[in-house]
């Protein structure tokens, strides 16, 4: 019997969100959207949804046990 079922995260990067922002000086989130190789914090809205469409879908049926960091080349 085949389960059909997968267990794999999406880790995204610093986004721009209220919970992020919060009590963080303009300087200190302007160094770690440098940290980046896109150059820019993402909002939470454009992250990751691809990722999270690509997992939930049947061609990533062989795709388990997986942490996917989307986080714009921060290493």
């Amino acid at each position: 019997m085949v389960a059909n079922i997968t267990v794999n995260a999406v880790a995204p990067g610093p986004t721009a969100t209220d919970l992020f922002l919060k009590g963080k000086p303009q300087d200190l989130v302007d160094r770690m959207a440098k940290m980046a190789a896109a150059r820019a914090s993402r909002t939470a809205q454009r992250t990751s949804p691809t990722v999270v469409a690509f997992l939930a879908g049947p061609d990533a049926a062989w795709v388990n046990g997986q942490v996917l960091r989307v986080n714009g080349g921060i290493i």
